[in-house]
């Protein structure tokens, strides 16, 4: 088989079934192509958190430090988008429940008021409480919390709906989907990619990189050498009764959220490490990951310290060296398009639109620069 179209997108995850259905609202012909089935790698493993109001700054164990003040106007813009897509996408999962970070020392309550102050200037409603009020609003807190911003925008969605449904919305508009149609050879003919697979090959002027842990893999296709390191995080749920917690909470110092999802379990995340990402295989569990997030979880929110664990999972994700986003086209290789790392689920609709946007020759609204995937770019050594 052999298809001409204007995009393949490489990666069916929630970046790139977003980026499928903004490129085909825009009028272009694509093509996702996806290693195996849709959603069953990080984007289906995920805590799926809307990260609107700024968090912790580093997940367990992380050595570099979020430029957590940068995002902002990302997280603003991207809150929106989750809006329209929820307006126009069936079964999204979208829940903007609200959100409060919590804090437990000075330190970590004058990080609240620093991020309020930020969050403030790039437009994000955020207001501060103090420790009592927190717990007014939101009994279950325990008394270590000494104050607490809560953000309105904050929420979630589904993991194993949000990117089905983007992916089920970019096919019914006009998008064709492979699954199980892994990328095998990626060159350069002329103002054209050829992309190789196993079933099939597929001709066009650009190729979107958005496959997740597997990107660099995919670059190296290309002839380009990406500085992206895979690894595997640790995701945890608890038994509860219904409308037990009905808000997302966070801390502003640790790696850690949970909230209550459709099916009346409580979901932890936070960024724990799980054991080493592998290739083909689901990274194993680590048990001092799953001790340090119930002790956070006795400590903060007492009352749920008892619930029973119910599953203990793990998902993979792509880092950068400075732990921030990466997005744009690759100066080494015209026409071929990057984008993943920090907040991929969060930042979803909004990469899907900036990508859109850069591939029909329109300079985004927000400035990307510091993304650039090029900063990652390993050069040859002679």
């Amino acid at each position: 088989m052999r298809s001409e179209v204007d995009v393949v997108v490489i990666g069916a995850g929630i970046v790139g079934a977003a980026t499928a259905l903004a490129l085909t609202r825009a009028g272009s012909r694509v093509a996702v192509l996806d290693r195996t089935l849709p959603n069953t790698a990080g984007s289906g493993t995920t805590a799926g958190n809307l990260h609107i109001q700024t968090i912790h700054t580093r997940r367990p164990g992380q050595g570099t430090a979020v430029d957590v003040e940068q995002l902002l106007p990302f997280q603003k813009s991207t809150s929106s988008l989750w809006n329209t897509l929820d307006e126009t996408v069936p079964g999204l999962g979208l829940n903007r429940c609200g959100g409060f970070m919590v804090a437990e020392t000075e330190e970590q309550v004058h990080a609240l008021i620093t991020k309020h102050r930020w969050e403030r200037a790039a437009g994000i409603p955020t207001e501060v409480l103090s420790g009592d009020e927190a717990r007014q609003a939101l009994p279950l807190l325990g008394p270590s919390v000494q104050a607490a911003t809560w953000c309105p925008w904050d929420g979630f969605a589904e993991p194993d709906l949000a990117g089905p449904a983007l992916l089920r919305q970019a096919a019914a508009e006009g998008a064709s989907v492979h699954p199980s149609t892994p990328v095998t050879g990626l060159t350069r003919d002329g103002d054209a990619w050829t992309v190789s697979t196993n079933g099939g090959t597929w001709i066009a002027p650009v190729v979107i990189d958005v496959a997740g842990p597997w990107m660099a893999p995919i670059a190296a296709l290309a002839g380009v050498s990406l500085d992206l390191v895979p690894t595997s995080l640790q995701m945890h749920s608890l038994d509860a009764a219904p409308r037990t917690l009905e808000v997302l909470v966070q801390h502003v110092g640790e790696g850690m959220s949970i909230k209550q999802n459709r099916t009346g379990r409580l979901v932890l995340g936070g960024g724990w490490p799980a054991g080493a990402f592998h290739d083909s295989e689901t990274a194993p569990s680590r048990s001092d990951s799953t001790t340090g997030n119930l002790e956070q979880i006795r400590r903060l929110l007492p009352a749920l310290g008892d619930n029973a664990l119910l599953d203990t999972w793990t998902g993979p994700v792509v880092t950068t060296p400075d732990e921030m986003p990466v997005i744009g086209e690759l100066a080494a290789a015209s026409g071929l398009f990057v984008a993943g790392g920090t907040y991929s689920f969060t930042f979803a609709p909004l990469w899907g639109h900036i990508l859109t946007e850069l591939v029909h020759g329109r300079k985004p609204e927000l400035d990307i620069s510091a993304f650039s995937p090029d900063r990652l770019v390993h050069l040859p050594t002679h």
